[in-house]
């Protein structure tokens, strides 16, 4: 595995793991490598010192999984302002409404027809059944954020 530094055309920077050198380019050359805080499909990797971890009697003991504290641990807290916000909106949806996975659309057609409770709801479907329930008047709304599940 190696992880990369990318940038996007708007200049948001954001790191991601591939499972080789190659496997980035092959991806980014397939469109498949998306900035984490726009979308835009315009990423380059960005100028980035490798990473070199010192011997462990260097590094001195640390508790647990607990990062040095000269360093962030690997699952800091969201940088920019943007990524902020996203935090801020998933813990939101996360608290207020029911994870309903892909069950989603069938879920949420429920609801608007009147068969199911009326409750705040959120989950995952498909394009196509995304886009007939737009078309059938059911009120949803695309998501800016995976469920956890599904990010690394």
């Amino acid at each position: 595995m190696i992880q990369y530094t990318l940038k996007c055309a708007d200049g948001h920077r954001f790191d991601s793991w591939f499972q080789s050198a190659s496997a980035f380019d092959k991806l980014l050359a397939g469109g498949m490598v998306g900035c984490a805080v726009c979308g835009s499909g315009q990423v380059e990797k960005a100028v980035m010192t490798p990473r070199v971890r010192p011997s462990r009697a260097a590094s001195g003991k640390h508790a647990g999984n607990e990062a040095p504290p000269d360093r962030p641990g690997p699952l800091s807290a969201p940088a920019s302002p943007a990524e902020q916000a996203l935090a801020e909106l998933r813990k939101r949806v996360e608290e207020n409404s029911d994870y309903v996975g892909r069950a989603f659309a069938a879920e949420a057609r429920a609801i608007h027809d009147g068969t199911a409770p009326e409750r705040p709801i959120w989950g995952e479907a498909r394009a196509d059944e995304a886009r007939a329930l737009v078309e059938d008047g059911v009120p949803v709304s695309p998501l800016p954020f995976m469920p956890t599940r599904k990010t690394n």
